[in-house]
């Protein structure tokens, strides 16, 4: 089997895959040959890029962790990739927002990597690549809660790499900085807000002020390095967390 179809016969879940880098992966990791599962909350967005990528989706509410409790994946890649964002002063946040971001982007990956993790051990094989964020690594304010779920996925993604290197399973993290999608696009109007300026200057003071290249990633150049991890070339890299960042976080 040659390395540009390395996923044949295996199958890829990705969350959060309706639209932006989830749906780049789900694109990515089907064109390396694995059968897609496209998971999103939206049923009509799982459609449309299950059947761009001949996969299938699973329409699922990852904010309703007990639901998951039980759950048994069948799955050889599992793509953790499902976020929301909410952008406000620590002392002005809604509680619950706080713990429906812990929810959707920490306890359901963790409650996805425990459904998946014993079949991927029957077979000896398995990868996780879990999307953090360069606020995996550092912080912004006004982002506690997006902030503190992303610090502890990088945990939980090296104590899986731990427990699941002697089975054949890796776990990494990729962090990107700013990347073009729908979730970014809707943080600007807050991001004004809450620094008082002009929407059309958002960009330029704040996301990208941090970055040596002043630019956003585009949800394909993420979705490269995820099906990297999954590839050949990568079965020791693990526990680690690899950053898109445009040279954010050496500062």
């Amino acid at each position: 089997m040659s390395d540009e179809k390395h996923l044949t016969g295996r199958r890829a879940l990705v969350t959060g895959a309706g639209s932006g880098i989830g749906a780049a992966c789900a694109a990515a990791l089907a064109a390396r040959g694995a059968h897609v599962v496209v998971a999103d909350v939206d049923a009509d967005a799982a459609a449309r890029v299950a059947d761009q990528v001949g996969g299938e989706a699973w329409v699922v509410d990852l904010s309703d962790t007990t639901a998951l409790d039980d759950l048994v994946l069948d799955v050889d890649v599992l793509v953790n990739n499902a976020g929301i964002q909410r952008v406000s002063p620590i002392e002005k946040f809604d509680p619950e927002a706080f713990r429906l971001i812990q929810r959707v982007m920490l306890e359901a990956p963790f409650l996805l990597v425990r459904a998946a993790l014993p079949r991927m051990y029957e077979r000896g094989w398995g990868r996780i690549v879990n999307v953090s964020s360069v606020h995996g690594l550092v912080a912004s304010p006004f982002k506690s809660a997006y902030v503190a779920a992303k610090h502890g996925l990088e945990g939980l993604s090296k104590v899986t790499a731990l427990e699941g290197g002697p089975h054949g399973v890796t776990s990494t993290c990729v962090n990107p900085g700013y990347v073009r999608t729908p979730l970014v696009e809707k943080q600007i109007a807050d991001q004004a807000r809450v620094h008082q300026i002009p929407e059309d200057e958002v960009l330029e003071k704040v996301l990208l002020t941090e970055s040596a290249i002043k630019r956003l990633a585009e949800p394909a150049e993420i979705a490269d390095l995820v099906t990297w991890l999954t590839g050949p070339s990568a079965s020791l890299v693990t526990g680690g967390s690899w950053t898109v960042d445009g040279g954010w976080s050496a500062r």
